[in-house]
C-alpha cells in the first residue's frame, strides 16, 4: 500500500478498499521502524484524529481528491499542535497556535498530517547536515546525504514514509534533494504559493511546493497548495487553475532549450550521461532539443550569497530571545542576553550568513554588494527571457554531482554552495522549476545515488512542466524505482 501514488490511494479510500485511519497507521508504523532521521515531531493521537474526520468526510461524500491522503510538512511550516522548529536550538520547543496557509489548504483539503520532517537549520543548506536535530540519510545510501534544506521531504518520499510532503526552495532546495533523492519536486513561480506562516528566510526567493512520487502527483497537491492570500503581500492575485489539466498532452513539436553553460566543466560525467540519456528520450518523445545560453549562470553563486545573506540578516534579527524561542540562561544585562542567546541558539550556517547579510546592507557596503546583486539578478531573468523566444522548456542538470557522503563537504561551506550552480539562477528570476528522476550514478559507490533531471518554465506555465515530466514518466520508470527496504 506504501508504494502507491496519490491518484492510486485516493481510489481505494473513495472505494472504501481502505479507510484514512488505516492508511495513517500503516504510514506511523513506517516512520517508527525509520532510522533516516528524517521526521522531527510525530503525535499519534493528532494524526489518528485527523484520520477520523477524512472518514467521516469520505463517509459522508463530501471528500476530495485528496481527503485521507496522509502528508508530512516540512518543519518551516508553522503548524498547530505539532512543534515548529525549522531546524533549530532556537525553536526547539516552540508550537505555534496557528496554521501556515500550506498546511491550512492540505488540512480543508481534508490531508492527514502525519508530523513534521526534518530541514537545515532555517532551510539554509544544501545537504540537511546543518539541522540541530542531527543529519537525514539518504534512503538510497545511508552514508550519503539526502540534499538540502528540504532533506526530510525528499527522504520521507523515497523512503516510502509517506506519499506527500511540503517543501520550500530558496535556491533549490526542493529540486536538489528531489534530484539526489530519486522523487519528483516542482518549486512554483514566486507568489503561487503563499509565505504566511512559512517561517522566513530570504523573503523574495522563498516558496513553498510539493514533493510526491510522480508529476502527477504533484499536480494534485499544487491544486491545493496554490492560490492567492492577502495576508502574504508576496501573494500573486490569480485565479485558481488545474494544474494537471495538461498532463496527456502530445509533446510532439516541444522545443526544449539546453543552456551550454549547464555541461560545462564540473559537471560530472555519470551525471551528464543520464540527462543526456533523458534527453534523447524526449526527443523519441516528439520533441525538438534547441542548443540557447544563460551567460550569466556563473554570477548566479555570487549574486545569490549576496541577497540571500542580507534578507536573513533582516528576517532572523526577531530572534533575539524575548518574544518567544531560546534564551541564554545565564547574562549580565539586556545586550549580554541578546549576544548570547543568538550566540547559544543560531549554528554556524546560519551565523556565517547572518554575518554576511549585515555585512553587505553595512553603511559604505550597500551600494557596492547589494545593490549590484540586484542589478545582476535582473539580467539573469532577462537572460531566461531571451532563451524563452526560442523555446518552450528548459532542460539541464539538477546538480553537478549525485549525493556526496555524508561529512565531505561539512567543513568547506563554498564547496556547498557551489553545488547549487543550477539552480540558483530560475530562483533569481521567480520561475517555477522542477525535478525528476532520470537515473543514477556510476561507479561502485555511486550506482545507486539517484541524478534529476530539471525542467525549467517561463512565469505561471507549472501546468506544462507537469505535462512534460508526466509524459517522460509514462515512458520510464525511473520514478516508480525505490530504495531496499
Amino acid at each position: 500500500m506504501h508504494t502507491k501514488t496519490i491518484k492510486e490511494l485516493s481510489v481505494l479510500l473513495h472505494a472504501k478498499k481502505i479507510s484514512a485511519t488505516e492508511l495513517a497507521q500503516l504510514f506511523l508504523q513506517r516512520i517508527k521502524s525509520s532510522d533516516l532521521n528524517a521526521f522531527l515531531h510525530v503525535d499519534d493521537a493528532l494524526t489518528l484524529q485527523q484520520a477520523a474526520a477524512a472518514d467521516q468526510r469520505l463517509a459522508s461524500g463530501d471528500a476530495t481528491v485528496l481527503t485521507g491522503i496522509p502528508i508530512a510538512h516540512k518543519d518551516i511550516f508553522v503548524t498547530r499542535g505539532w512543534r515548529s522548529t525549522a531546524g533549530s536550538k532556537m525553536l526547539e520547543n516552540y508550537t505555534s497556535p496557528f496554521d501556515a496557509t500550506v498546511v491550512e489548504n492540505f488540512n480543508q483539503a481534508g490531508m492527514v498530517t502525519l508530523g513534521k520532517l526534518n530541514c537545515d537549520e532555517f532551510a539554509m543548506g544544501s545537504s540537511n547536515e546543518n539541522s540541530y536535530f542531527g543529519a537525514v540519510k539518504n534512503p538510497w545510501d545511508k552514508t550519503a546525504i539526502p540534499g538540502g534544506s528540504s532533506g526530510g521531504s525528499a527522504a520521507a518520499i523515497a523512503a516510502r514514509l509517506a506519499p506527500a510532503s511540503t517543501a520550500t526552495d530558496t535556491g533549490g532546495s526542493i529540486r536538489q534533494p528531489a534530484s539526489l533523492c530519486g522523487v519528483t519536486g516542482i518549486k512554483p513561480t514566486y507568489g503561487r504559493v503563499s509565505r504566511f506562516g512559512m517561517i522566513a528566510f530570504a523573503s523574495s526567493l522563498d516558496q513553498g511546493g510539493p514533493i510526491a512520487k510522480s508529476a502527477e502527483d504533484c499536480g494534485l497537491l499544487l491544486n491545493a497548495m496554490a492560490g492567492f492570500d492577502e495576508r502574504d503581500s508576496t501573494s500573486i492575485e490569480r485565479d485558481k487553475e488545474d494544474f494537471t489539466r495538461d498532463l496527456n498532452l502530445s509533446l510532439q513539436g516541444l522545443k526544449i532549450g539546453i543552456p551550454r553553460e549547464y555541461f560545462g566543466a564540473g559537471l560530472s560525467a555519470d551525471v551528464e550521461q543520464a540527462v543526456r540519456a533523458a534527453l534523447a528520450e524526449y526527443e523519441k518523445l516528439g520533441a525538438t532539443l534547441v542548443d540557447i545560453s544563460l551567460p550569466k549562470t556563473e554570477l548566479s553563486i555570487p549574486t545569490y550569497y549576496v541577497i540571500a545573506p542580507a534578507e536573513a540578516s533582516s528576517n532572523l534579527s526577531r530572534f533575539d530571545g524575548v518574544r518567544y524561542g531560546f534564551r541564554a540562561k545565564d547574562y549580565t544585562d539586556l545586550s549580554d542576553m541578546y549576544c548570547k542567546t543568538r550566540a547559544q541558539g543560531f549554528g554556524d550556517e546560519v551565523k556565517r550568513r547572518i554575518l554576511v547579510g549585515a555585512y553587505v546592507l553595512s553603511h559604505g557596503y550597500y551600494d557596492a554588494y547589494y545593490l549590484q546583486a540586484q542589478k545582476i539578478r535582473r539580467l539573469i531573468a532577462q537572460d531566461f527571457q531571451q532563451a524563452f523566444t526560442q523555446c518552450d522548456v528548459i532542460m539541464g542538470p539538477v546538480a553537478p554531482t549525485v549525493a556526496w557522503n555524508l561529512g565531505d563537504k561539512a567543513d568547506d561551506p563554498i564547496a556547498n554552495y557551489l553545488a547549487d550552480i543550477f539552480t540558483l539562477s530560475t530562483s533569481l528570476a521567480g520561475l517555477p522549476g522542477m525535478s525528476i528522476p532520470c537515473g543514477f550514478g556510476q561507479g561502485e559507490k555511486n550506482a545507486k545515488r539517484p541524478v534529476g533531471l530539471q525542467i525549467i518554465g517561463n512565469y505561471f506555465a507549472e501546468a506544462k512542466l507537469l505535462n512534460v515530466a508526466h509524459q517522460y514518466q509514462q515512458a520510464t520508470d525511473w520514478h516508480l524505482r525505490q530504495p531496499a527496504e
